[in-house]
């Protein structure tokens, strides 16, 4: 028996769908393949994939003709796609600053954006985003070597609601840009200024209490930048891992004024000295992690007064520490009620009979060989958009 033809064919069924409908049907499309799936199967299907798409990623191919070409498609892809809230285009060296003109069309639902090594862009590239995106939650602009204070303070001006900024090893900024961020975005909360050599620290000056998470490793702080640092009294994480020091003297007793600091990595911080251990234990009552791996400065004083002050401490680090001795050891031992982890290696003037001796006033605390480079909350995590 024959099969009766149909009266109306499958394509016209989805003929008489609209846009919404099928908007719909993409955005209950979980997977990245079956959305690009859904793109390429015809020209109207193609342009509602587009306007359903809330994330841009481009990964870097480490290939510089390719990355070229990637770089080419942007402003297309851009103005294709009005909608997008997160954009990444890591890696893009290639990048012109007047591939971002397109960023208005999505301007205002854009909220978190990553120029992450694109050392091709300029000041001028970072106006277009102060204008065109004023919604931006997240910046990352890390090893984008040609922006300036300029740059910084027309992407002050324009993205008042930026709470997450990555400017790590951006060398062309000063204590100027940072200020200008500090001016007109009152809720920055998280910010990275790793490897910026030409930052003393006053920009600090008068920062915003929102200001929690703070990474400055290998700057070069003076003492008075310090103080300027810990201004807002909001910070709960500050990384000066391997600080240098412009004067060759120890500033680090500002950070007594951290009331609120929770984990300091003070790792290869060379010119710490007892003075500032005992002033930062005594004035910083929550501190629940300290990395002071490799600061030989730390004697018999430092330690006492960590043990005696660190009453929330949980983790410490003294890796590589020169001048920690069995003493010092029965200092932490009698103190720091908290102490739940201890790293601890290759100490010279600690013998098997001090970490015995520790072990026994302190039962429960893990003894761990390894030593950390990193502490605190990923990076990742601050980073991603919420």
């Amino acid at each position: 028996m024959e099969r009766e033809p149909m009266d109306v064919s499958l394509e016209n069924y989805i003929s008489c769908l609209s846009d919404d409908c099928f908007l719909s049907i993409f955005n209950k499309l979980e997977s990245e393949l079956d959305r690009n799936a859904f793109g390429l199967t015809c020209k109207n299907w193609f342009k509602i994939r587009n306007i359903g798409r809330k994330s841009l990623t481009f990964h870097c191919s480490f290939n510089p003709t390719t990355d070229k070409e990637h770089a080419k498609c942007i402003p297309n892809i851009l103005a294709r796609s009005p909608y997008l809230n997160r954009i990444s285009l890591a890696g893009l060296s290639e990048l012109p600053d007047s591939a971002l003109n397109t960023l208005r069309l999505s301007g205002s639902c854009l909220r978190s954006l990553s120029f992450y090594c694109c050392s091709g862009i300029t000041d001028d590239g970072l106006a277009h985003v102060a204008i065109g995106c004023p919604n931006l939650v997240v910046v990352e602009l890390q090893s984008c070597l040609n922006i300036t204070d300029v740059g910084l303070e027309s992407l002050s001006k324009g993205c008042h609601a930026l709470k997450s900024l990555n400017l790590g090893s951006c060398v062309g900024i000063s204590d100027q840009g940072v200020s200008a961020i500090f001016t007109n975005c009152l809720n920055i909360c998280t910010l990275i200024i790793t490897g910026c050599r030409r930052l003393s620290g006053v920009g600090f000056r008068g920062c915003p209490s929102s200001l929690c998470y703070l990474e400055a490793e290998s700057c070069m702080f003076y003492p008075d930048g310090l103080l300027d640092v810990v201004s807002g009294g909001g910070l709960e994480y500050l990384s000066l891992h391997k600080l240098g020091s412009s004067t060759g003297l120890d500033g680090l007793g500002s950070l007594a004024f951290a009331k609120s600091l929770r984990i300091l990595n003070l790792r290869m911080c060379r010119y710490l000295t007892d003075d500032s251990v005992v002033a930062i234990a005594s004035g910083c009552p929550l501190l629940e992690e300290w990395n002071l791996a490799v600061c030989h400065g730390v004697h018999l004083p430092g330690w006492s007064a960590i043990g005696l002050y660190c009453n929330n401490l949980r983790v410490l680090h003294v890796n590589r520490c020169r001048n920690i001795c069995n003493q010092s050891l029965l200092a932490l031992g009698d103190g720091c009620p908290c102490l739940e982890v201890l790293h601890i290696n290759s100490c010279a003037k600690i013998t098997y009979i001090g970490l015995d001796l520790f072990s026994i006033s302190k039962p429960h605390v893990v003894l761990r060989m390894d030593e950390v480079m990193s502490i605190g909350p990923s990076i990742e995590n601050l980073f991603r958009l919420h």
